[in-house]
């Protein structure tokens, strides 16, 4: 017997001497766990467990003490799934081990055996990193294995178990209900949505063709493609889904939105937001997923750098006056706004929001749903919320002349306005208001700042490398104006906790465009988005494509992202 098992045994020996002494067991019931155990082959503690004899909370503190090891519950612990896939299924159903987090750049393993330094030292290996080992029961470890790995691959055996049932038909709607309550098909959408869940997708897209269907999910910002389903299950996929979403089952002409939650296996909860529309080859669904768990972001986690962060401190520490942030549609606008209300939010003051849709409830703040349905749009909605005593108002998006004005005569009658444009950079924001009909002297006294952001892939921590700059990010780099060349950055190489991408996660990168003397003037003057930009950068406004560059100099974001990006909005 090797040295370390030797030593978890003697530990278990001690454990029940403890257990005795202590008076949690007695002699009879001593008895009854070593009996068990010759059977078992389990540890004492597991085995005792298992009986009924003690709970999980008495024995993990004797474990805890006799071992030496912190004593982990899996049934009750988070697992990431991220982490536990660092390693085969294969090899942790053998060694009884499994990663289930990452904690200050140490991975954290549950084992039945932490004592047993071969595992260790090979864990060690595998894994790249500092390991921390846990005491867990084996059945438990095996449990968490279960739920922890490859949710794509239980939807795959569930579309082998359904099978190709011939060509795909008109079919009857008592038909559709059937087909959608059955269990192959429930358990197909059930592993989609969970698989996306652990794989940290924000999107599923389900996109009929002509010969099959193509789900795909979204992965800090683009799509991968994840499976393929035949089109004559198409209809029944669809058809669970607007049940789930309470939604009419019998049409199939009009685009219908609805939502419906779901769970990951350590039972956080997720608001699925469901859009399908009808295209040529069958109708298309979109769900976006939302943690409704610890969803917001702080102004520390924006990727603010500190200079950036003053400038919209001071913006939102004003009573009164627009704030826009710009940037096209999945920019990360929504996160900024919901951490600008987070950092001013307090009980001395109103904040009121209209947006489409309320993605996230904000404790303290009151927030209003669109509902276009029974005539509560943005400027009826704004209209109202001025006449609420309001400090601080968020509207989601401007998006019409009447909005606009709106927007403006509450920032010019004592309220502080946070809103969003779609725009390609901060000074684009101020032409687009003109266009929308307001007065250039209401926008030059009205709006106090813009902010414009972009998001980027970040280098993947746990493969990440670094090399000479080539010739050609040399010259790109070059281009910002910045007289030293560009000489080591950074990429990932690809690992199993990034999916091979080297990228995982994202950055914010920003320009913040303060409303001086200088833009007001230019402003009045009927100045050009592009006269704006270059007065703007005049006045010391840092650019999104320096501040890309920065964040690939701090080997933040590999070059390839700024130049895939934000090469082309300069």
């Amino acid at each position: 017997m090797a040295t370390e098992t030797k030593g978890v045994l003697k530990a278990m020996r001690k454990l029940g001497e403890r257990l005795l002494a202590d008076g949690i067991i007695d002699e009879e019931q001593l008895r009854q766990g070593l009996e068990r155990q010759r059977v078992t082959g389990q540890f004492l503690g597991e085995t005792l467990f298992g009986l009924g004899i003690v709970n999980s909370t008495q024995i993990g503190r004797y474990l805890e003490d006799v071992t030496g090891f912190p004593f982990v519950d899996l049934t009750e612990a988070s697992v990431d799934p991220s982490i536990a896939s660092l390693i085969p299924e294969e090899y942790a159903r053998r060694r009884h081990v499994l990663p289930f987090r990452e904690n200050g750049g140490r991975i954290e393993v549950a084992m039945i055996d932490p004592l047993n330094l071969a595992v260790v030292d090979d864990l060690r290996s595998r894994l790249g990193k500092p390991i921390d080992p846990f005491l867990a029961f084996a059945n438990d470890i095996d449990d968490a294995i279960k739920r922890a790995f490859d949710a794509t691959r239980k939807a795959l055996s569930v579309l082998e178990e359904i099978g190709d049932t011939g060509a795909e038909s008109e079919i009857p709607i008592e038909a559709l209900l059937g087909l959608a309550a059955d269990a192959p098909i429930v358990r197909l959408v059930t592993s989609m949505v969970q698989g996306a869940i652990g794989a940290g997708a924000s999107d599923i897209h389900i996109e009929p063709a002509e010969s099959n269907v193509r789900v795909r999910y979204r992965l800090d910002g683009l799509l991968y493609e994840q499976m393929t389903i035949p089109r004559n299950h198409l209809a029944a996929t669809i058809s669970r889904l607007k049940i789930m979403s309470n939604l009419d089952i019998s049409e199939r002409r009009r685009p219908q939105d609805g939502r419906f939650s779901a769970s990951d296996p350590a039972g956080r909860q997720y608001d699925v937001r469901l859009s399908i529309m009808p295209t040529v080859y069958g109708e298309k669904a979109v769900m976006r997923l939302l943690a409704k768990s610890s969803p917001f972001s702080t102004l520390d986690k924006l990727g603010f750098y500190p200079e950036q962060r003053q400038l919209f401190e001071k913006f939102i520490a004003r009573p009164h006056g627009i704030l826009l942030v710009t940037g096209p549609t999945g920019s990360g606008k929504s996160t900024t706004l919901y951490a600008a209300l987070q950092s001013i939010n307090n009980p001395s003051i109103n904040i009121n929001t209209i947006e489409d849709p309320v993605e996230y409830k904000l404790p303290g703040v009151n927030q209003v749903q669109v509902n276009s349905r029974i005539g509560v749009n943005f400027a009826t909605g704004l209209r109202t919320l001025v006449r609420q005593d309001p400090d601080v108002i968020l509207v989601g998006e401007i998006r019409d002349s009447e909005t606009a004005e709106i927007a403006v005569q509450a920032a010019l009658t004592g309220h502080l306005v946070l809103s969003t444009l779609h725009t390609n950079d901060a000074p684009g924001a101020l032409v687009r208001l003109q266009n929308m009909g307001v007065e250039p002297y209401l926008i030059s006294s009205s709006v106090i700042g813009v902010l414009g952001q972009r998001l980027l892939r970040t280098i993947c921590p746990s493969c990440k490398t670094t090399m000479p700059a080539s010739q050609e990010i040399q010259e790109a780099f070059a281009l910002t104006g910045h007289s030293n060349a560009l000489p080591i950055v950074a990429q990932g190489k690809g690992c199993k906790r990034c999916g091979n991408r080297g990228l995982r996660g994202r950055s914010a990168v920003y320009e913040i465009m303060p409303m001086s003397d200088g833009m007001k003037d230019g402003v009045l003057k009927g100045f050009s988005g592009s006269q704006l930009k270059d007065r703007a950068v005049s006045e010391g406004m840092g650019t999104m494509l320096e501040s890309g560059w920065r964040k690939v100099i701090d080997h933040v974001v590999p070059p390839s992202e700024v130049l895939r990006v934000l090469t082309h909005e300069d």
